[in-house]
């Protein structure tokens, strides 16, 4: 049955966008096979509209690493083409973010942050929570936890038994050659059966497919994104020597890169993050998509602050989200969230704001403390 379509929402008036890059301390090192973050570099975006305001986060980092999207880049593009296009527009509802910011090639994490401004912005104006608008199904989520590559397995097996205590309900680690077959053995034996999984974030190749086999033997969720992000035709490959599910993060940009991937076999489950594929509208349709095909989905995390955590809360309540995503605590990553109510574990499980827009209110002392720039666009 195809899905009843979401209620319209009010158009806003733009009167203004501010951007701000913000750095916020990470409570440890965060070490992925691209690179350590120490410093969760992000940028947030309020609309300032004439009847209120709305928040999103443009989830880039520092360097072009996980992305070919970064920070000052995403500052650039934004500030200079997609901010004027929108207030040129002025009035417009979030379904015409997309439309406007169309003939802009790429940088799908400004259109992401740009598009969910708006959307609280209309949201807040309409009284309707997120969650409601989109679909969600739950009024809280099961929490996964990202672990990054540790000093060595004795490290690891602590930490992913600290998360456990805490009472994540999923585990997921960072794997790259050199430290995948021993590092999964290690937390397999320790934990037993375990909700467990990995991810390699592009760093193998078809010619370690042998090495990835390995990895059949430790009853995974899923292995994630094991090969490059337009390897599609390699990771079909891949995927019929594996036992493991296959499941594509990076290569999914699009619903269209979705049904492609699907049509080649590549993958048997998709990770669904919004600011990868250009927005949250754009990632409910990539539920649709998987949801009508069986094919099953999570929601990703890109170290959100508490903007994007109550976005994710939201999308993850979907139906069609059947296993645990990140949408793990603000206190996992930070000490002090920029948000007044961060986001917590209770039971294993996040809870989905309830309130208009993110449902969420902005903490001015702390958001102001961790802003390193700001810059706002007005209407001419």
């Amino acid at each position: 049955m195809p899905d009843a379509p979401a209620p319209p929402l009010p158009a806003v008036t733009l009167e203004g966008i501010e951007l701000r890059v913000l750095h916020v301390p990470l409570i440890a090192p965060f070490t992925t096979s691209f690179g350590t973050e120490e410093v969760r570099e992000v940028i947030v975006v309020r609309a300032q509209t004439s009847d209120g305001e709305g928040w999103g986060e443009i989830v880039t980092q520092a360097a072009p690493l996980y992305s070919s999207e970064y920070t000052h880049g995403a500052w650039d593009v934004a500030l200079r083409w997609m901010i004027p296009a929108l207030l040129d527009r002025r009035t417009l509802t979030p379904s015409d973010v997309a439309q406007v910011l169309e003939p802009f090639v790429g940088h799908r994490m400004v259109k992401a942050g740009l598009e969910l401004a708006i959307l609280d912005a209309s949201l807040r104006a309409a009284g309707t929570p997120l969650g409601a608008h989109l679909g969600a199904v739950r009024d809280r989520v099961p929490s996964g936890v990202s672990v990054g590559i540790q000093r060595d397995a004795h490290a690891l097996v602590d930490t992913v038994g600290g998360y456990l205590d805490e009472g994540y309900v999923r585990i997921k680690i960072k794997i790259k050659p050199g430290r995948d077959v021993a590092d999964t053995a290690a937390v397999r034996d320790a934990y037993g059966a375990i909700p467990f999984q990995v991810d390699a974030n592009s760093a193998y190749t078809l010619a370690d497919a042998d090495t990835l086999a390995e990895l059949d033997r430790f009853d995974l969720l899923l292995i994630e994104q094991p090969l490059q992000e337009d390897d599609i035709v390699d990771h079909a490959t891949l995927a019929r020597r594996l036992r493991t599910p296959v499941c594509l993060d990076e290569s999914i940009v699009s619903a269209k890169a979705a049904a492609d991937a699907l049509a080649l076999g590549s993958t048997s489950v998709i990770n669904i993050k919004a600011g990868r594929v250009g927005g949250y509208l754009e990632a409910v349709r990539i539920h649709d998509l998987c949801r009508d095909a069986g094919i099953p989905v999570w929601c990703g995390g890109m170290l959100e602050t508490g903007i994007g955590r109550a976005a994710n809360a939201a999308l993850a309540a979907l139906p069609g989200f059947t296993l645990p995503g990140d949408v793990s605590a603000a206190s996992r990553f930070y000490t002090r969230d920029i948000v007044t109510e961060p986001a917590v574990l209770e039971d294993g499980h996040v809870r989905v704001p309830t309130g208009p827009g993110l449902g969420i209110d902005i903490d001015p002392i702390a958001l102001d403390e961790v802003t390193v720039t700001r810059e706002t666009l007005r209407r001419s």
